[in-house]
C-alpha cells in the first residue's frame, strides 16, 4: 500500500520560513516524481505544481510565484522529499499537499499524480 504522509505545516508570520516533509512509502522512491500542490481557502486545488522534483534525475520546477523563496529537496535514503519556504507571504496561505506520480511532466501538472497525502496546513499572519 502505497502511503504520502506530509508534515511541518503551521502559522507564521509573513516573512518567516517553514520546512515541509513528505514521507512516501510503499513504492520505489528513486523511480518518481515528487510534488507539492497547494489548495487556496475557498478555491479549487492549483493544477500546476508548486515545486516538483524528480527522483530519477534531481530535476526541479518552481511555479513562477515561488521562485527565489522555496526549495524543493529529496533524501532518498529517508525516502523524503521536502520543501523549504522562506519569506512567507499571506498568499502563500494554503493547504499543502504532497503527492507522487510515475513520469515527468513540464510544470508538474497534478493530473499525472497518482498517489496523494491528506495536507497539511500552512497559515501566514501579515
Amino acid at each position: 500500500e502505497v502511503q504520502v504522509v506530509e508534515s511541518g505545516g503551521g502559522l507564521v508570520q509573513a516573512g518567516g520560513s517553514l520546512r515541509l516533509s513528505c514521507v512516501v512509502s510503499g513504492l520505489i522512491f528513486n523511480d518518481y516524481t515528487v510534488g507539492w500542490f497547494r489548495q487556496v481557502p475557498g478555491k479549487e486545488r492549483e493544477r500546476e505544481g508548486v515545486s516538483c522534483i524528480s527522483n530519477v534525475d534531481g530535476r526541479t520546477v518552481y511555479k513562477d510565484s515561488v521562485k527565489g523563496r522555496f526549495t524543493i529537496s529529496s533524501d532518498n535514503a529517508k525516502k523524503t522529499v521536502y520543501l523549504q519556504m522562506n519569506n512567507l507571504k499571506p498568499d502563500d496561505t494554503a493547504v499543502y499537499y504532497c503527492a507522487a506520480a510515475a513520469v515527468w511532466r513540464h510544470r508538474c501538472p497534478s493530473d499525472y499524480f497518482d498517489f496523494w497525502g491528506q495536507g497539511t496546513h500552512v497559515s501566514i499572519s501579515s
